[in-house]
C-alpha cells in the first residue's frame, strides 16, 4: 500500500509538507507534495533549520500547489541538502519563484550578516543560512512547470494534473493518481483555495472525484464579510486618516494581497473618493511581483480587468496614478520625512521584517496614523501582536508605545472562507476521506464541526502521522 505521511501544516497554518511513498512499479518511490517554510517565532525557525537527511536524496520528485513560502520556502535547503530530482508547478508559479526565493536568499543573508555580528561581539560561534542564492539558481533549474488541465507523469506509475485555486496567480488544486494496493487512488490536495468574492483571480474549481482529499482549513471558523461592505470599510478608514493628517501603513503580502489592494485603490481613485495624494510600494519584491501580474494578465480574471479598461492594451498609465514604486533603500526611507497624507505599501505582511518595521519606528506612535491589517497574521509575528491589541512592541531594537489606530480588515482575504470550503468539499461524489491541514487546532475543530452537520466526515491529522492511500 502507497501512504502519506503529514510532515508540515498541521495544526498550524505555515510549513507545508506532505511525503507520499508509493507503492508501484516494481519498489518504494519517494514523492514530496510541497516544501514550506515554517512562519512565526522561535519553533518557526528550529523547523526549519531541522534537516531533511536521507530524504533529500532519496525523493525522486516534488510537487507544488503555488509559490507562497509557506509552501515552497524549504525548496533551495532540499536542494541544498542534495535533492537533484524535478520539482512541478505551474508556469505562474515558477515566475513567482524566480522572484520569491531569490528575495528570501538576499533578507536571510542580510539577517544573518547581523545575527553574526553580534554573536562575534558576545563570544558565539556563527551561524549558516538556510540556503543561500547560489541554491536557488539550482532550485530554479529543476523546475519543470505546466498548464491546468495537463496530465504529467511521475515516478512509480502516479500521475498528475493541476486544476485552477484561484489563490494567487499560478496557484494549483494538485490532483495525484497514485498506484495503491493493486489500484489507482485518488488524491486531491486544495492547496490554497481562493476567495470567489475577491478580484483578480478566477473562481477555484470544482473537483468531483477522490479517494483522499486534503484541504486547508486557514478561515475554517467563519466567513468573510462581503466585499462591498469590506471597501466600503477600506474607503472609510482611508477618509479619517487624511482628515486627521496622518499616514496609513499597509504591510504588504508582496504576492496577491498587494496587487489586489492596489486594485481597489484604483477603483477609488477613478470614483473620486481617494483624498490620499501619495501611494507608496515600498517593496522591491511586491513591485516585481505587480509587474509580473500586468504580464501574466491574460491568466486573471478578464471581467476585473475591464473596470480599468486594461484588459485588452495592457495600458497602466491611468491605472494609479498616484502611485510611486520605490525600489531603493534610499527612496524608502525619504518616505519617513512624509508626516501625513501618504498610503504606504511596504513588506512584509506579518511585519515580522523588511521596510514596513522602519515605517513603524516613524509612524507607529504616532494617534493619527493609522494601520490597516489585510492578511491573516500567524501566532508569534508582529503583526499577530498589533492585531491582538499591543500597547508596547519591540521594533529593530527599540520599544514604541502603539498609538496608531488597528484596523484589521479581513474581507480582502485570498483564502475561501467556511461556507465556500464546505461547498468545494461538498461537490466530491462518494464519500472520501478528508484530511484539514493549513488552520490553527481551535479553527479546524470548528470547522470539522460544521462538516459534519453537511455528513461530512473529515479527521485533523498531528504531526508525523501516517495513512494509508
Amino acid at each position: 500500500m502507497s501512504t502519506l505521511t503529514f510532515q508540515g501544516a498541521v495544526g498550524e497554518v505555515t510549513g507545508s509538507r506532505y511525503l507520499i511513498e508509493v507503492d508501484g512499479d516494481g519498489g518504494a518511490h519517494r514523492l514530496l507534495l510541497e516544501c514550506g517554510l515554517h512562519q512565526g517565532g522561535g519553533d518557526a525557525d528550529a523547523a526549519n533549520a531541522r534537516p531533511f537527511g536521507a530524504l533529500a536524496g532519496q525523493l525522486e520528485a516534488v510537487v507544488l500547489s503555488h509559490g507562497h513560502l509557506d509552501h515552497s520556502g524549504l525548496l533551495p535547503k532540499l536542494v541544498r541538502e542534495g535533492y537533484r530530482g524535478p520539482i512541478h508547478c505551474t508556469r505562474g508559479t515558477r515566475d513567482l519563484l524566480d522572484i520569491m526565493l531569490r528575495d528570501a536568499a538576499f533578507v536571510m543573508a542580510k539577517d544573518i550578516e547581523w545575527e553574526n555580528k553580534w554573536r562575534k561581539r558576545n563570544g558565539k560561534p556563527p551561524v549558516e543560512p538556510l540556503y543561500e542564492l547560489e541554491d536557488v539558481e539550482r532550485t530554479l533549474a529543476l523546475c519543470e512547470s505546466h498548464g491546468y488541465g495537463q496530465p504529467v507523469n511521475l515516478p512509480g506509475g502516479t500521475t498528475l494534473v493541476f486544476r485552477d485555486a484561484g489563490h494567487i496567480l499560478g496557484s494549483a488544486i494538485v490532483e495525484l493518481g497514485i498506484p495503491s494496493g493493486g489500484q489507482i487512488k485518488r488524491l486531491v490536495f486544495s492547496g490554497d483555495l481562493g476567495n470567489p468574492g475577491s478580484v483578480l483571480m478566477k473562481d477555484p474549481e470544482k473537483v468531483f472525484d477522490a479517494d483522499l482529499v486534503l484541504m486547508e482549513s486557514t478561515y475554517g471558523d467563519r466567513d468573510h464579510r462581503p466585499l462591498d461592505e469590506t471597501l466600503e470599510e477600506f474607503a472609510r478608514v482611508l477618509a479619517e486618516a487624511h482628515a486627521d493628517g496622518g499616514n496609513v501603513l499597509i504591510p504588504a503580502f508582496a504576492v496577491g494581497r498587494t496587487q489586489e489592494i492596489l486594485y481597489h485603490l484604483s477603483v477609488l481613485y477613478h470614483e473620486g473618493r481617494l483624498r490620499q495624494q501619495m501611494v507608496f510600494l515600498d517593496s522591491p519584491m511586491a513591485i516585481r511581483v505587480t509587474e509580473l501580474y500586468h504580464r501574466a494578465r491574460k491568466s486573471l480574471d478578464s471581467e476585473d480587468l475591464k473596470v480599468l479598461n486594461i484588459a485588452a492594451s495592457g495600458d497602466t498609465s491611468r491605472y494609479l496614478p498616484i502611485l510611486r514604486l520605490t525600489r531603493t533603500v534610499e527612496e524608502s526611507m525619504a518616505i519617513n520625512r512624509i508626516h501625513g497624507g501618504a498610503i504606504i505599501i511596504a513588506g512584509a505582511g506579518m511585519c515580522t521584517g523588511g521596510r514596513i518595521v522602519h515605517h513603524f519606528r516613524y509612524n507607529l506612535e504616532k494617534p493619527n496614523t493609522r494601520l490597516v491589517i489585510v492578511g491573516f497574521q500567524a501566532a508569534g509575528t508582529l503583526g499577530r501582536q498589533l492585531v491582538d491589541g499591543a500597547e508596547r512592541v519591540r521594533v529593530l531594537g527599540q520599544d514604541l508605545a502603539v498609538k496608531a489606530r488597528v484596523h484589521t480588515i479581513g474581507g480582502f482575504s485570498a483564502h475561501a472562507g467556511q461556507t465556500q470550503l464546505i461547498g468545494w468539499a461538498g461537490a466530491f461524489r462518494n464519500g472520501p476521506r478528508f484530511y484539514l491541514v493549513h488552520g490553527e487546532p481551535g479553527t479546524q475543530q470548528v470547522l470539522k464541526a460544521a462538516l459534519a452537520e453537511s455528513s461530512i466526515e473529515a479527521e485533523v491529522p498531528a504531526y508525523g502521522d501516517r495513512i494509508e492511500i
